[in-house]
């Protein structure tokens, strides 16, 4: 599998990638189209292509920094779903840096939520305990109650609070 990374919107199928995007995450998990226009060439922010064959299999969308990977959205194409893409590429990804990857779920009250959770465990990543507030992507949301999962280790309040208190403004565009 190939990862390409896009820096703006002219790739003939960053349009298929979006609508991916959009199906995979509900409104308030998902940044506007205007905004990820905004970030996509900024040096930090990754959006990929996980491409086999020049077809695509998958997004994985994250931001490189000094102390973490953060994964914010991640999906495969529905029709490759239960197919082992999706641990391939996490593995991929894991083991191209040493630094640790950091990425939020939802808390485990229903089913899909359950096996999200589990499929993230399997991959090694590490549910944490904290509760974590993601900052809404659109004006007059509330901030979503999300929980934590970590590779290769768990981490401690003050490191993910390091990462909210200096990463947030950036990723979701709060006042410094």
């Amino acid at each position: 599998m190939e990862h390409l990374r896009l820096i703006n919107a002219s790739h003939h199928l960053f349009e298929e990638a979006w609508e991916l995007y959009e199906q995979s995450f509900p409104l308030e998990e998902r940044r506007p189209l205007h905004w990820q226009l905004d970030i996509m060439s900024h040096a930090s922010y990754h959006f990929e292509l996980i491409l086999r064959e020049d077809a695509l299999v998958g997004i994985l969308l994250w931001w490189s920094f000094e102390e973490v990977r953060y994964i914010e959205h991640f999906a495969t194409v529905p029709a490759l779903r239960g197919r082992g893409y999706g641990k391939l590429i996490l593995e991929a990804f894991t083991s191209r840096n040493t630094r640790p990857v950091l990425l939020e779920v939802e808390p485990p009250l229903e089913e899909i939520q359950q096996r999200r959770i589990r499929f993230y465990e399997q991959s090694g990543f590490i549910l944490n305990d904290h509760f974590y507030q993601q900052p809404p992507y659109y004006p007059g949301l509330k901030p979503l109650t999300l929980l934590l999962m970590t590779y290769p280790a768990a981490i401690s309040a003050e490191t993910a609070a390091h990462f909210i208190n200096n990463r947030h403004p950036l990723i979701y565009r709060l006042p410094q």
